[in-house]
């Protein structure tokens, strides 16, 4: 599993094009159609998802494996005027809470980040325990139509007055992996910071995710065109997961 190191202080940024608010809303359409209250967030990322989630009314707790995402997610909340909301530092293969919550929310491509042989059922069992009887797991995915042929070997630039960068993208079609290289040039006063990541992706299959989930004692409740209720297309950028732990 990949984690955020330097990346996590500009990823706010670098991300200003992401539409978190209607992001949250869709998700929360979904929890409270299933009246659930309580919520482990996991690979919380900044926090963005987390804070509009308490701010809802949910009690939840975020999750991350990188501490510098969550040194972020802390200063949001805090900027947010939550001092209480919670941040643990943990692999989302090996989640573990204080009580039972009514789900578990994975959001903005945490499973993706999940390339080795089992891991993802590890996760799905581990949320499994997590849960409440009944309990809901929430996930998305970057599909393997945008891993293989929308990022595929492409490379992306951006340049601002703050930061600049290169994002070169490479897909190997028979280990289904992505891998990103990221470097960034960040502005620190008159001089640019440079520092360089390496992140890797899965594109899982629906199958492989479908045999993961049932064999971890979920059972699938829907699996949609992400933000919408319909089913994916082929050329889906994004793929919404959701899960109801077996009684």
């Amino acid at each position: 599993m990949n984690a955020y190191g330097a990346f996590a202080h500009t990823y706010d940024r670098m991300m200003h094009d992401v539409n978190y608010d209607a992001w949250s809303a869709y998700l929360i359409g979904i929890l409270r159609r299933f009246d659930v209250k309580t919520i482990a967030e996991c690979a919380c990322g900044t926090g963005q998802i987390t804070v509009r989630l308490a701010k809802a009314g949910f009690s939840v707790v975020g999750s991350d494996v990188s501490e510098d995402m969550l040194m972020e997610a802390r200063a949001n909340a805090l900027q947010a005027g939550l001092r209480m909301l919670p941040f643990v530092c943990q692999d989302m293969t090996a989640l573990s809470v204080h009580r039972p919550v009514d789900a578990v929310v994975c959001a903005c491509d945490g499973v993706n980040y999940l390339t080795e042989p089992g891991e993802a059922e590890a996760f799905f069992h581990s949320a499994a325990g997590c849960l409440k009887s009944g309990g809901l797991l929430l996930f998305d995915v970057s599909s393997a139509y945008k891993l293989e042929l929308t990022l595929g070997n492409e490379t992306f630039t951006e340049v601002t007055d703050d930061y600049a960068y290169i994002w070169e993208n490479a897909f190997d079609p028979e280990s289904r992996l992505s891998e990103m290289n990221l470097t960034c040039f960040v502005r620190e006063g008159e001089r640019y910071r440079r520092f360089a990541e390496r992140h890797v992706q899965r594109a899982h299959t629906e199958t492989e995710l479908k045999n993961a989930l049932e064999a971890a004692g979920f059972s699938i409740v829907g699996v949609f065109d992400a933000f919408t209720e319909q089913t994916p297309k082929a050329d889906s950028d994004r793929i919404q997961w959701i899960a109801r732990k077996c009684d």
